[in-house]
């Protein structure tokens, strides 16, 4: 169950850094932005359909995550029944404890705010039926982030699971590899600071975009007629 849970927690691992990466091109503009989703709809075509390999991908994070959540909730209950109503007769003393009684609850209640937050994102960015802050469109990916980090409370949603996300990461990295056997005496501070800098990375680079949107640093999409001219010209 624990291999089970590394594993998948890897894989999700890479995915939000490349999404993390795939964000950055906001920078570039509405049109630029665009053209990178449409190119990911695109990948791999005519070999496989349109969007075939975003539906390979969202099949391979479902199997994922239920193997995960899976492999959490069983170790969960399987330790609640083994522990029973006794508490332990034996604690780690000092910092040692309290580190690890709040690494252990940050990932339980961190993986239930993901949870929420996956079904949020999906909903508002992929079916696009929670539009806050504007009409969203198919397509226009740029002008629908836009739209809606232009509300404090859209930013705030995202900032608190990403809070959850990178609390996750971070004790979710250690965990991993050492259930897969790579945490010794002398990887501890490497490990440690590896985990530590992912998190934080994913955190600064995940929330850098919606921050600006937010103060007013992007343009404003473009209206429809000069959007399709653009668009045209890059062959979207």
């Amino acid at each position: 169950m624990k291999r089970m849970m590394a594993f998948s927690g890897i894989v999700f691992l890479f995915f939000v850094i490349f999404h993390a990466y795939g964000n950055l091109h906001y920078f570039e503009g509405e049109i630029a932005y665009d053209h990178y989703a449409h190119f990911l709809r695109e990948l791999l075509v005519p070999i496989l359909p349109h969007s075939g390999v975003l539906w390979i991908l969202r099949i391979v994070l479902l199997v994922c995550l239920l193997a995960h959540a899976g492999s959490a909730f069983h170790l969960w209950a399987r330790n609640r029944r083994a522990r029973g109503s006794d508490k332990y007769a034996v604690k780690k003393s000092g910092a040692d404890y309290f580190a690890s009684r709040y690494a252990m609850r940050t990932m339980r209640w961190g993986g239930v705010i993901l949870l929420l937050f996956i079904v949020w994102h999906i909903l508002q960015y992929t079916t696009l039926h929670i539009t806050p802050g504007g009409e969203y469109i198919h397509g226009r990916a740029y002008s629908n982030m836009y739209y809606g980090f232009q509300l404090w409370w859209v930013w705030l949603i995202y900032a608190v699971s990403l809070v959850a996300l990178c609390l996750h990461v971070w004790h979710g990295v250690w965990s991993a590899l050492q259930t897969l056997g790579a945490v010794r005496g002398n990887t501890i501070p490497v490990i440690r600071l590896i985990a530590f800098v992912v998190a934080f990375g994913l955190f600064a680079v995940f929330m850098i975009v919606p921050t600006l949107i937010l103060f007013g640093y992007f343009p404003a999409p473009m209206s429809p007629a000069e959007y399709a001219a653009a668009a045209a010209a890059v062959g979207m």
